[in-house]
């Protein structure tokens, strides 16, 4: 069965981001991944941003799914979304519990395998369903078996597979699969690849994503802080160490949450020697 390889942007919200977006994803195309992923912001923030991203794209010919949740919006404003993306020709899409944006108070999240459910339950098989998970467990889960067990609910109401939160320990993924498959989980999961470019924004971010950077990782990277072609270099060689680990232990692919850049996802494809 061959690996299946993608890429996730999050929707730009100025002009000269929307602009330079355009180039990346015209450079990352050139690598012909399966597809491409445009994110939906807390609460469906960017809704309009995402829509107009993924329908630009496909336009072009180039298969992209959008990221959806129930937010703050109502199930027919989902509904309606959902319709347009499959009259544009999307036949992918990644169904998500979301997070509310800040200021809407305590309105209940609905999860993701509510709206999988829905998505079904209007549009068939129509779309190939990607959902989320957690190898090294949700921040807001109360425990690893039910986090799991969260997760074969998504799948049993009808997601194709998932795609995890990225890591930086490749025996956290495998004992996730190890434990999924003691449940019934038979789908394809797809390790996320988050390449490594600021130390201080990633240890910001994985603080509150559930994503571990082991100490050792931490403070290697605090010393080449000051040193930006050596940390260029190292973390592209461990990134691409960890994609080699991941696909020669039978990860079924790679999604890669690009950041929006072009060189250290190419430079980490390459290395793979993926083209």
């Amino acid at each position: 069965m061959s690996k299946r390889f993608s890429f996730e942007f999050f929707p730009a919200k100025t002009d000269a981001g929307k602009e330079k977006l355009k180039l990346v994803r015209s450079e990352l195309n050139q690598l012909n991944p399966d597809f491409f992923s445009v994110t939906y912001g807390a609460g469906g923030s960017t809704r309009d941003n995402t829509k107009d991203i993924v329908l630009e794209m496909i336009g072009e010919g180039i298969d992209t799914a959008p990221h959806l949740s129930f937010g703050s919006d109502s199930k027919e404003e989902i509904l309606e979304l959902i319709n347009g993306y499959k009259d544009a020709g999307v036949n992918r899409m990644v169904a998500l519990r979301g997070d509310m944006p800040s200021g809407l108070g305590a309105q209940r999240l609905v999860y993701a395998s509510e709206l999988v459910a829905f998505i079904r339950e209007h549009t068939g098989d129509h779309f190939n369903i990607e959902v989320g998970c957690y190898p090294e467990i949700h921040p807001d889960a109360d425990n690893y078996a039910q986090d799991i067990q969260f997760l074969k609910e998504k799948l049993d109401a009808g997601a194709n597979s998932a795609i995890t939160q990225y890591f930086f320990n490749v025996d956290a993924y495998f004992h996730f699969l190890e434990k999924c498959a003691k449940i019934g989980i038979d789908k394809p999961i797809y390790p996320g690849i988050m390449p490594i470019i600021n130390h201080h924004n990633l240890a910001r971010f994985s603080k509150t994503c559930g994503a571990e950077i082991p100490r050792w990782l931490g403070y290697k990277l605090e010393c080449l802080e000051n040193d930006p072609e050596g940390l260029k270099a190292f973390t592209t060689d461990f990134v691409s160490g960890l994609c080699e680990r991941l696909l020669a232990g039978g990860a079924p692919g790679l999604h890669f949450y690009t950041m929006n850049l072009v060189e250290p996802n190419k430079a980490i494809w390459q290395n793979l020697k993926l083209s």
